[in-house]
């Protein structure tokens, strides 16, 4: 995730004072409390969330169980991307795990704010692509790591906010059983 940032760091880096004013303009800072919803199921994505400190979770209902797909640590951006570009409801809802701090960009102000500032269409694409790789990394450590290897994986990402992860969204996240899990956690 580091090159990531100092990927949207040396963008931002080039910003006239314009754009930044104008990104900070439509940018609000928010705390949020353990438990609170960024965004449920069959609401419009409409804001973007920066997570600055905290954890956040993505989840679904598929036969009346949650599935997690997504975990949101510190510099992750919690969006259902789906629902936010293309401004539809979302199948997916977003939920703290812990008090968490984020810096929120509604969708429409950002929408005019990068008509008017070329920067922030490139910021965009930049945020777009780096969604792709964490996607495709995702889908390769799902099908190219095993289970233990994956565990490892979400363990390294953010080691300082993983006592907040429940088991069974952890198993879920992984694509295993709670069983599995704690055989895989009883070899740690």
């Amino acid at each position: 995730m580091t090159e990531h940032i100092e990927k949207i760091q040396a963008l931002i880096s080039r910003f006239d004072k314009e754009t930044l004013e104008a990104l900070d303009r439509i940018t609000i800072t928010e705390k949020l409390k353990k438990g609170d919803i960024l965004l449920n199921q069959g609401e419009v994505c409409r804001k973007s969330h920066l997570i600055l400190d905290g954890v956040a979770r993505k989840f679904t209902y598929a036969d009346k169980k949650e599935l997690t797909t997504e975990f949101f640590f510190k510099d992750d951006i919690a969006i259902s991307f789906k629902s936010y570009i293309n401004q539809n409801p979302s199948k997916e809802v977003i939920e703290c795990l812990s008090d968490v701090m984020v810096e929120s960009v509604d969708y429409k102000a950002f929408e005019i704010a990068k008509q008017k500032f070329s920067l922030l269409m490139e910021y965009d694409i930049l945020l777009t692509e780096l969604y792709i790789i964490w996607l495709e990394d995702r889908l390769f450590n799902f099908h190219a790591l095993n289970a233990t290897e994956r565990y490892e994986e979400l363990l390294k990402k953010s080691p300082e906010y993983f006592h907040h992860l429940k088991l069974t969204h952890i198993a879920s996240y992984l694509g295993i059983s709670l069983e599995t899990l704690s055989r895989i956690r009883a070899k740690k």
